[in-house]
């Protein structure tokens, strides 16, 4: 792939600022952008993001190890799956948002606080997620190896940390489903 900075860094800029901003919206204001669907369920789709959560993190370290021993082409592969699962996410995410009723969290005690720090750290480092992975699928698309890997080592800890704790914040959630 030629390098064309003046036409994708933009767009991974923007896509980076648009999407959160959309998903912060839904989070805020659950009620005001809720639609009720009758002829589809979807109250599934929590336990389906887990699904993705974790077979995307399986392929983050799948890739991580695929670099490791040097086979790049697998490792392309790999981490572009990964990609694409992340995407499927954030698209039934924001569905499941306008078409499921917010679901508060039920435990009390000391689970309620550590629920809480996941779900937070989850959010917060999930919005970096999708710039850094953007950024990191460019530079190694262009054959910029080195601001890959300089990306990367960003990248790596903070989309599998957001991958594993999306899992760990349904498996607390699913008794209030």
């Amino acid at each position: 792939m030629k390098k064309k900075d003046s036409i994708f860094i933009p767009i991974i800029i923007f896509l980076s600022l648009i999407i959160p901003v959309v998903v912060a919206l839904l989070m805020l204001f659950p009620d005001t952008l809720y639609v009720k669907i009758s002829i589809i369920d979807f109250s599934s789709l929590p336990f389906f993001h887990a699904v993705l959560n974790g077979c995307t993190a399986i392929l983050i370290f799948i890739g991580f190890v695929f670099i490791k021993n040097k086979k790049t082409q697998l490792h392309k592969t790999t981490m572009l799956s990964a990609f694409i699962l992340s995407s499927v996410f954030l698209v039934s995410y924001v569905i499941s948002k306008i078409t499921n009723e917010p679901v508060p969290f039920g435990g009390e005690g000391i689970i309620r606080y550590v629920y809480f720090f996941i779900l937070i750290s989850h959010i917060f480092l999930s919005v970096f997620v999708l710039p850094l992975a953007l950024f990191s699928i460019y530079r190694g698309m262009t054959g910029e190896i080195q601001k890959h890997k300089s990306i990367v080592k960003w990248t790596f800890p903070i989309w599998m940390y957001v991958a594993i704790t999306g899992v760990l914040v349904y498996l607390l959630m699913s008794p209030y489903y």
